[in-house]
């Protein structure tokens, strides 16, 4: 694939996770990444550090999303970054990763609207205006990418509000993808399915192996396994891809 040299990136959730992934990958074909994160500091830092030492280049910006001013906080630090870099307010890649979880083990019947909400504002909110925000800046040619959800495509009771608000993300994909593309501008959505993201949950050798059987290849998807599908969508070869979804579950959708 061709490198990202030149190239500036704005991962949201990039302390941990897919997220760090992400930065990571996009990091080592050359791109400049602003590492967003909502409240670990440190890990945001572990990011930047870990970018470093393989010889890339990233910054760390701070930002809650789903509270008010949140994307003009966001959009604050990543100027100044870039302004410190690049001398320039560019920016070429735009991956939307952040996002928030239901509460472990809830029924439908004991959702809260409070919950319904922030998980509306965090994963679908935050997202549409971050891209709105992003337009000034965006270059022609630019890609975004959104992080969404296998559970889009299989149910899960426990993850009703988790599941709409990821559909509600892929919809920006589309229309987004529409409105962008006569100034080059490709928007996609990446559909991870079981990945280890480091939670509790991953070490628990019983836990991967009852998980791992979900995937037609029967094992529990890496973080790294997600990110590259992004780092392909985020080059020139992904330039005809665009308003789509890319399936990044390792066959845990075929049935």
């Amino acid at each position: 694939m061709s490198d990202l040299t030149t190239k500036t990136a704005l991962v949201t959730g990039a302390s941990r996770g897919i997220g760090r992934a992400i930065a990571r990958q996009l990091a080592a074909k050359g791109a400049l990444i602003a590492v967003h994160y909502g409240s670990n500091a440190a890990a945001a830092r572990e990011t930047v550090a870990l970018i470093e030492k393989c010889g890339g280049c990233a910054f760390s910006v701070h930002a809650e999303l789903g509270v008010p001013g949140d994307v003009e906080r966001l959009f604050s630090g990543l100027e100044q970054g870039l302004r410190d870099h690049i001398g320039d307010l560019r920016l070429d890649i735009l991956v939307n990763n952040a996002a928030t979880t239901a509460r472990t083990g809830v029924r439908p019947e004991e959702v809260t609207p409070a919950e319904f909400g922030h998980m509306f504002a965090v994963n679908a909110e935050a997202p549409f205006f971050i891209v709105q925000r992003a337009l000034g800046l965006l270059s022609d040619g630019g890609r975004i990418i959104n992080i969404s959800s296998g559970l889009t495509r299989s149910a899960d009771p426990a993850q009703i509000p988790y599941a709409m608000s990821k559909g509600a993300l892929e919809q920006l994909s589309l229309h987004f993808a529409r409105h962008l593309a006569p100034r080059g501008i490709t928007v996609n959505s990446v559909i991870p399915g079981l990945t280890d993201n480091g939670g509790p949950a991953f070490g628990t050798p019983e836990v991967v192996e009852r998980l791992a059987q979900i995937s037609a290849f029967k094992r529990v998807g890496e973080a790294v396994d997600v990110a590259d599908v992004v780092v392909f969508l985020a080059t020139d070869e992904a330039r005809w891809i665009t308003g789509s979804f890319l399936d990044a579950t390792g066959g845990a959708l075929l049935g």
